[in-house]
């Protein structure tokens, strides 16, 4: 069975963000990735409305798509879901997950991913609350939680929210609770701390970037992260 179908039962996920690679040897540094093991990569799609910036565009995801068979786990941080959700579909990306803020009908767009064999699920900013998802967790293949504000990631002082863990524990109990599959996701200034605080229980796929990886040595961060990952 290919790995982009298995990857989403590893324990400890790492879903490196492409927005923090050098956007300009794309192709080199993800062949990079996948030589040291990685088999997922993180697609942030937004559109500079909802999040304040804009640095990976459709038609860029589409070119990298055609150069390597790492799962795509594609997180829509836009106003207008639509558009962005069919290319993505057209492009053929093993994962979407939107944002309930900017979604009015989240089950209707949780069954029309489905309806297309792609993993769905929703994503979270920090102050929204988890009773967004209440009656549609059994729906999610993946809940993810923002632990900083979308697309401030550029401000000085930017920091995760104090009530990170808070809000991990209280999903992964929810989830618990009802004996599901569905995955918990966090991104934002993500560290190797929080790998370490998480991965075994709590927290199934970890977005990687500039805190804990560096584009001009991914194998040296790479290493760094597989170690705390063969801990559980």
């Amino acid at each position: 069975m290919d790995r982009k179908e298995t990857i989403w039962n590893e324990k400890c996920i790492i879903s490196p963000s492409l927005i923090c690679l050098d956007m300009c040897n794309l192709e080199s540094q993800v062949n990079i990735l996948k030589d040291n093991g990685i088999g997922m990569l993180h697609v942030d799609i937004l559109d500079g409305h909802f999040s304040p910036s804009m640095p990976l565009g459709l038609d860029t995801v589409r070119q990298l798509r055609e150069k390597t068979d790492l799962a795509f786990d594609c997180h829509v941080m836009v106003t207008e879901q639509d558009y962005f959700v069919d290319e993505l579909l057209d492009i053929g990306v093993e994962q979407i997950v939107f944002h309930a803020e900017t979604q009015p009908h989240i089950d209707g767009m949780l069954n029309r991913i489905h309806a297309k064999g792609v993993r769905a699920g929703v994503a979270l900013k920090p102050a929204t609350p988890l009773s967004v998802v209440d009656y549609v967790l059994e729906k999610c293949d993946t809940v993810l939680l923002m632990l900083i504000n979308p697309g401030y990631a550029f401000v000085k002082g930017e920091k995760q929210v104090d009530y990170a863990n808070r809000k991990i524990k209280e999903l992964r109990r929810m989830i618990d609770e009802r004996g599901l599959n569905t995955k918990i996701e966090v991104d934002g200034r993500i560290s190797r701390q929080n790998m370490i605080d998480y991965g075994a229980h709590d927290v199934d796929i970890f977005v990687t970037g500039s805190t804990c990886l560096n584009r001009n040595d991914l194998p040296a961060g790479i290493r760094e992260l597989e170690k705390i990952r063969a801990g559980f």
